[in-house]
């Protein structure tokens, strides 16, 4: 650099020039996480939001204040289906999230709070905040809702791979803007005096040019003594194409709904297979966290004594199954007599009738014939 500075000390008017604003920062696109992480996790929020809890006393629905709370409206600001989303979300955004109960009997979702863990006793919340408040009380584990998703896939990806893409998307939409500009140079009259106000007035001057150009498909200029503009050329158009942008944005997409368990299929709207997506997406999406949520429901608001004795609280939602749909498997598991008809209807979510017929095992002819070995 020892020579140019010693250009710059000779010529006052270049030294000057190399302060003039001609480039622009790079700016990180952070939306590119946003637009990854709300489209997949938000897609099994809303599925899993759409679930039903009941709670099960002798094989028959109870309609009381958990049922309002699980199903209704957990607290004064939530309905049910904003509650379990949000839920869901942190859950897998957060890898943890922690619902408390206050005096008011209303289910709140903690935005922050401490956690201290013992080998013996159960673990103890502190600073439990929500909104802007922040309660004093501490809260055991057995009196909250607490569940951790338990995913290093995500959480490492989320933190290092974001980056990486984030900085690839940026130099993709800056090589495309880039091979689409309009170049030119700009020719000054240095014998005129370059004094600090002049400079202000001739950056300005710039500016508007350039912002002349960039907003308006027709720009006029005027032509001062002592300062030419000439175009020296113009954008090719080749570089990175509108479908390679997309395409990054698609495989980063892609990548979290293969570790959170939504089919690609799904996530982008295609039909194709779709029968299949939705299949493998309750079995491998959707089940797991279900599984989970409603092990810790059972756990938290019911006794143990409860419990074994037949107590249950199911969530269906995806996964319950549509009568109509295995119309056929409902009738040969009942004619084979591999099941009662209220096992069946336990099978699809329903509630046990109180007919005793009903939990009798029944064997059409069709399966005694055949079992007999037909009419011979």
């Amino acid at each position: 650099m020892g020579w140019l500075s010693d250009v710059l000390k000779r010529n006052s008017e270049l030294e000057w020039m190399f302060d003039l604003d001609l480039t622009s920062e790079t700016t990180h696109r952070a939306y590119l996480k946003k637009l990854a992480l709300e489209t997949c996790i938000n897609f099994i929020a809303r599925t899993i939001s759409q679930s039903d809890f009941r709670i099960m006393v002798d094989g028959k629905r109870q309609f009381d204040d958990w049922h309002y709370l699980l199903n209704i409206r957990p607290n004064t600001d939530q309905t049910a289906t904003g509650f379990w989303q949000d839920f869901v979300y942190r859950l897998i955004y957060d890898n943890e999230v922690l619902v408390i109960m206050t005096e008011n009997n209303d289910l709140l979702i903690a935005d922050d709070f401490d956690r201290q863990e013992f080998a013996v006793y159960p673990d103890i919340f502190t600073n439990v905040t929500v909104k802007d408040y922040t309660f004093r009380r501490t809260f055991r584990m057995n009196e909250v809702i607490h569940m951790e998703y338990n995913n290093e896939k995500l959480t490492n990806f989320m933190d290092g791979m974001f980056k990486d893409f984030g900085d690839l998307f940026s130099r993709m939409i800056e090589i495309s803007m880039r091979n689409h500009q309009i170049r030119g140079t700009v020719g000054l009259d240095t014998s005129q005096k370059l004094d600090k106000e002049n400079q202000s007035k001739l950056q300005a001057f710039i500016d508007k040019l350039f912002t002349s150009f960039r907003k308006n498909t027709v720009a006029l200029v005027p032509k001062l003594k002592g300062f030419e503009y000439d175009e020296v050329a113009k954008g090719d158009g080749k570089g990175q194409s509108i479908e390679e942008i997309t395409k990054l944005k698609r495989s980063l997409i892609d990548d979290i709904a293969n570790i959170i368990g939504i089919p690609i299929a799904l996530i982008h709207g295609e039909l194709s297979d779709y029968e299949t997506s939705v299949k493998a997406y309750v079995k491998f999406g959707n089940s797991p966290i279900v599984r989970k949520i409603q092990n810790e429901l059972n756990a938290k608001i019911l006794t143990k004594e409860e419990y074994l004795n037949g107590s249950r609280i199911d969530v269906f939602g995806l996964t319950e199954r549509d009568v109509v749909e295995n119309a056929e498997a409902v009738d040969k598991l009942v004619a084979s007599g591999a099941f009662t008809r209220n096992e069946v209807r336990e099978l699809f979510g329903k509630e046990r009738s109180d007919d005793p017929e009903l939990d009798k095992f029944v064997i059409t002819k069709n399966y005694q014939a055949a079992s007999e070995g037909g009419e011979n």
